[in-house]
This record gives C-alpha cells, structure tokens and sequence, in this order.
C-alpha cells in the first residue's frame, strides 16, 4: 500500500514525501517492520521519508541510534525528522536525527502544535547553521529576522511572547545580577553563547533587587544619563532599587520606572503636573436591552500650574475610566496627550500578609 500510495502520487507530477508516523514506537517494538516501511516508500519513489516521533516519547540518545540503524540500512535514502515535543527534547531529538542524518528538519515557529507542541524551528535554525555549521536553505543574513519573526507569529495570535525563549527572548540576553553584568560588559563571552544582534535579538542590562554598580551604569549608558561613575549617589540608587524591589516593585518589568526614579535623584524631573485625589465607582445594572452590564465611573482632581482641573469620565473597567478622567484633565494643557494611548497593563497578586505597601501608592515615584 505505501509503495502504491507513493508512486500514485509521483506519478501524478507531485514530490512524493512519506511521513512514517510513529516511526520510533514502531521500530522500538518491531525494527524489521518499521525498515520495510522506508523500503516500501523508497521503492515508490518517495524524494524524502520522514521520521515521526508522533507521541513525543522518544529521547536523543534514542532517536540518534535509531535513525543511524535506518541510515545504515538504506544509505540512499533521503531522510528527515518530525518531533513532537511531550518530553520536552523536540529540538535536542531534531539535532540528534541530524547528526544521525536526516536532512530534512520538520518544526513549527515558535514551537506551535497540538498537546505539548512540536520541535521550534526558531531555535532549531541557529542551532544548526550556528551551532553545527550546516547550511540551510536561509541565508546567514536572515537570520537577523528570527526574532520580528517569532514576535509577528505572536501578535497575531494575539498571545504574550516567551520571554526566556532561547536565542530570540527579550531574558535570553538580559543580565541581571551585579557581578554577570560586570563580566558581560567586559566579555560578553562569559554570559552570552552568541552575538544577540545575530538573530535579532539585543544585550540589556536589568535593574533588580541583585542590581549592583555596573547594572546601573549599564542602564545609564541605554538611556542617556551622564554620570561619573564614582559619584556617591549611586550606592544611594542601588540601596533605594533593593529596598523597592523587596516591597513589591519590578524594575526588571518596568525600564521606564528606573529611568524615572534615577532622574528624579540625580537630576531632577519638573513636576509637571500633580494627582489630587480621584474616585472610582463601578455599577452593576441592567442597560436598555435587559442585559447584565458593570460600567466604572471615575473622577479626578488633577493640580497643572497651579491650577486645579476636576474631570469626570466613565470607561471600560475602572483603570481606563481613571486613565479617561485624568487624560481629559492633562489633556487641556498638554494637547499632545490626546494621541497617547493606554494599550496594556498588569495586575498583580499583592501579599496577603502586607496590606501597607502592595502597590506603593503613596510612594512620590510611583508612576
């Protein structure tokens, strides 16, 4: 039947390719079966026999012996590979069928597939052209556009990016305590196994509760603050980071936070302008076409040179009815505002044990 399938289709002008599904269960209970299957393709005309671990149970040591069996019993046999990712070895089983012999390299972007999903060809093609040196059929200059790749994939599925992904995460080359960071700016060999910018992706420097002098001086440099790098104030900066990371803030989640509470102690920000209380109200009420609705109402008293604005507004969920009261308020003396929009938040769980600090909110450098 395989032989007969195969040559139909080549018959009919297509590249016939033969996915052995299960190939690796199959050979594990019955090799001599599983050989005859890749004969029976090969015989038909197959361009490629691919091997499927279809359940994703298999592990490299395994998949390399067996696709070097297969190899040797038909050397002229074009072999690929096809991993499901249930063990969580997809890529380690690819590069191991490779190395085995298989040229051809079944994957999705960013990993995508049914169950636990399959072999990620985002890590998968630098591992091999960078890694082992084979070519493909990208060029080396493309794969700068791995990781607009695997964000683009991301945002139209409308879903957050693995951030720790290898080669193409925004962690995948953030350094985060004080001493990696160090060694990274002097070699950045010690913490990093290839050029960032190779694959699209860019070195950055975390400001944490392990944050130490060099982490600062990193993010000065990124973000445009001129210091002396002996200037006293700095161990004052790291002191205040640690002592807010341990109440609850997230610098290493918030870039613009740091930059603005380091402004504030070094160089000053203007006030430009002041919060003076605000309200929020949510209703629960049936609307005129008998339907369940909740709807926030927010008001907000906002000082702009001296002069106090008292705004109202209703919104979807009680942070874009603040955001919609306070934006009309600020929006009177900085028009540019209006083009600003509010596109994401994030709420965290707060302490149970600690109702005083959670959010900070009577901190001067919340923003």
């Amino acid at each position: 039947m395989i032989t007969e399938s195969v040559a139909a289709a080549k018959a009919r002008g297509h590249e016939s390719m033969f996915d052995c599904e299960h190939y690796f269960d199959g050979y594990k209970a019955n090799p001599d079966y599983a050989l005859s299957c890749v004969q029976a393709a090969h015989q038909g005309g197959a361009s490629w026999v691919i091997l499927c671990d279809t359940n994703g149970g298999s592990l490299p040591d395994e998949v390399y012996e067996i696709v070097t069996a297969t190899k040797k019993a038909y050397p002229d046999v074009r072999l690929g590979i096809h991993c499901h990712n249930d063990s969580g070895v997809a890529v380690a089983n690819s590069l191991a069928a490779v190395k085995a012999g298989a040229r051809q390299v079944q994957g999705t972007l960013n990993g995508l597939g049914e169950r636990c999903g399959n072999a990620d060809l985002i890590t998968l093609i630098p591992a091999l052209m960078l890694k082992q040196g084979y070519q493909t059929n990208i060029p080396k200059d493309k794969l700068s556009r791995l990781k607009p790749l695997s964000k683009m994939l991301d945002e139209r599925l409308n879903r957050q990016s693995d951030a720790h992904a290898p080669y193409v995460g925004d962690a995948a080359f953030a350094h985060k305590g004080g001493l990696h960071a160090s060694a990274a700016q002097k070699d950045s060999r010690t913490y990093e196994h290839i050029v960032p910018e190779i694959v699209g992706n860019e070195r950055s420097y975390l400001i944490s509760d392990q944050t130490g002098r060099s982490n600062i001086l990193a993010r000065f440099k990124e973000v445009g603050i001129e210091i002396d790098s002996k200037d006293s104030r700095i161990e004052s900066l790291i002191s205040e980071v640690k002592h807010k990371e341990f109440s609850g803030w997230a610098f290493d989640s918030a870039e613009a936070s740091f930059e603005l509470l380091a402004r504030r102690r070094l160089d000053g920000v203007p006030d430009y302008f002041e919060i003076g209380r605000f309200r929020v109200m949510d209703e629960r009420r049936f609307n005129a076409r008998g339907e369940l609705v909740v709807e926030s109402e927010a008001t907000a008293s906002i000082l702009v040179n001296g002069k106090t604005h008292h705004e109202a507004a209703v919104g979807n969920g009680p942070v874009n009815a603040v955001d919609t009261a306070i934006r009309k308020a600020l929006s009177q003396v900085y028009p540019l505002l209006s083009d600003v929009e509010l596109i994401d938040y994030k709420v965290r769980i707060l302490p149970a044990n600690d109702q005083s600090s959670g959010t900070g909110g009577n901190d001067p450098c919340a923003d």
